[in-house]
C-alpha cells in the first residue's frame, strides 16, 4: 500500500476484534449479537460493547428485530452501513479493463467495462480518470469517503508485495510496484493482487465465502489462476503466488484450458470472433466448438481439482473469473474428482460450484481489497 493521508487514514481504524465483528456481519449479510459472539468466540459482554462503538462510529446500523424462538424480547439484527466508506476496484486484462465503485456493504454502486486496443499507462490512466469522475459524480458521498483503490492484474507476483510479471499486452505495468504506481497517479492508497487472488477475496466476502470458510477459487480467463481461502482469509504464500493453479500443468504436456484456447476452438469451428471480449459478450453455449473444448479440457480440470482436493482439502472449489455462467454450467458436471472410494465411506470431497458473486470477478475482488485491509481483516 502506498499513498498520502486520505479518508481511511483520518478515521480511527477498527481494532482486531472490531474487524472480526464487521467481517462476520458482512459475510452473514446481517447478524445478531448472539450470532456474532458464537462466530467470533468473543464474550457477549465484549460483543455488546464493541457493537455499540461500531454503531456510534456509523460502521454498523440496526436492522429489523428477529425472534429467537424463545420467550422474551426479540433480538435486533445488525447490518453494515453502506455509505460508511467506498472503494474502487480496477481490473487490468490483456484486452480490456473494468472499474467498479463499491460501498461498505460490498454492493457495487457503479461499474464500467470496456475493451482497450492498447493497454499502455497513458491509455489506462486516462480512462481511469474519466470513469472515476463519472462514478463519483453519480454517487457524491463516495467522493469524500473513498478508502482507496484495489488493482487486480494477471501474472505471478515477483516480490511478495506488488511487482508482477504479466503478459506482453501489459508490458508497461510489468516489474514495477503496482500499488505505488497507481497511488501516485490516483492520489489514493492502493493495494494490488493477482487477478485470481483478488477474485478469491471478493468471493470470500460476497459469494461462496458466505457458506464456506475454506475454498479454492479457480480463475478462468486468458490464463488460468486462482486463490486459496483458509478460515475466511486469503493465503498468499511466501511470494504472493499461492493459487497459481495454471502452473500445476506443464504446458509442454498439456493444453492449458483457458478462454484463449476456447476462442481458438470456436474459430476453428467456423465462429467468427475478433477477440476474447467479443466472444464473452456474445457467448452462446451452443456454438460449434464449445463441446469440443470441454471434451479437451475436462481431464486437465479434473487433474487440477483432484490435486486441490488432495492437497488443500477445501469445502468447495469455485470456478469463476471471466468464464460465462452458461459455459460453467456445461463444464462443471464434466469434472471428476479422483478417489478410490474405499469401502462404503469414501473420503469427503469438496463441492465444485460456480462463482456466486455474479459480477465482474476481478473488479469486485479488487474493490474489496481496500475495505478488507482497512476495516474487515488482514491477509495471512
Amino acid at each position: 500500500m502506498a499513498g498520502t493521508m486520505t479518508f481511511a487514514e483520518t478515521r480511527q481504524q477498527p481494532s482486531e476484534s472490531e474487524a472480526r465483528i464487521l467481517g462476520v456481519v458482512l459475510r452473514s449479510n446481517g447478524a445478531t449479537q448472539p450470532e456474532i459472539a458464537r462466530a467470533t468466540g468473543l464474550s457477549q459482554q465484549t460483543v455488546s460493547r464493541l457493537v455499540n462503538d461500531l454503531l456510534a462510529s456509523g460502521a454498523l446500523v440496526q436492522g429489523g428485530k428477529r425472534s429467537s424462538g424463545r420467550r422474551g424480547q426479540p433480538t435486533v439484527e445488525l447490518a453494515i452501513a453502506p455509505p460508511f466508506a467506498y472503494s474502487l476496484g480496477i481490473a487490468l486484462m490483456t484486452d480490456a479493463m473494468s472499474i467498479a465503485l463499491m460501498d461498505f456493504s460490498g454492493r457495487v454502486v457503479g461499474h464500467e467495462y470496456f475493451t482497450m486496443p492498447v493497454m499502455s499507462r497513458k491509455a489506462v490512466f486516462a480512462r481511469i480518470d474519466e470513469v472515476r469522475e463519472r462514478l463519483l459524480a453519480a454517487t457524491p458521498l463516495a467522493r469524500e469517503r473513498l478508502v482507496g483503490a484495489g488493482i487486480g492484474i494477471l501474472g505471478p507476483c515477483l516480490d511478495g508485495k506488488a511487482r508482477f510479471n504479466p503478459p506482453r499486452a501489459l508490458d508497461e505495468f510489468a516489474m514495477v510496484p503496482i500499488d505505488e504506481l497507481f497511488a501516485e497517479r490516483l492520489g489514493l492508497p492502493c493495494w494490488a493482487e493477482s487477478d485470481g487472488n483478488a477474485a478469491a477475496v471478493g468471493e470470500s466476502f460476497l459469494g461462496a465465502g458466505r457458506s464456506f470458510a475454506n475454498f479454492v477459487y479457480i480463475y478462468v480467463a486468458a490464463g488460468l489462476g486462482g486463490g486459496i481461502i483458509i478460515n475466511n482469509r486469503l493465503l498468499r504464500g511466501s511470494h504472493g503466488n499461492s493459487g497459481e493453479i495454471g502452473r500445476m500443468l506443464p504446458w509442454r504436456n498439456f493444453q492449458i484450458p483457458t478462454l484463449e484456447t476456447l476462442l481458438d476452438s470456436l474459430r476453428k469451428a467456423g465462429v467468427e470472433l475478433d477477440g476474447l471480449s467479443t466472444m464473452l459478450a456474445r457467448f452462446d453455449p451452443e456454438w460449434p466448438g464449445v463441446d469440443e473444448w470441454i471434451s479437451r479440457s475436462r481431464d486437465q480440470f479434473s487433474l487440477i481439482a483432484s490435486g486441490i482436493a488432495a492437497l488443500v482439502d477445501p469445502e468447495a472449489i469455485v470456478f469463476g473469473g471471466r468464464i460465462p455462467p452458461e459455459l460453467a454450467a456445461k463444464l462443471l458436471p464434466a469434472i471428476e474428482l479422483f478417489d478410490d472410494a474405499r469401502r462404503e465411506m469414501p473420503r469427503p470431497l469438496p463441492r465444485i460450484i460456480a462463482s456466486q458473486t455474479g459480477f465482474d470477478a476481478c473488479a469486485v475482488g479488487a474493490a474489496m481489497l481496500p475495505l478488507e485491509q482497512t476495516y474487515y481483516a488482514t491477509m495471512l
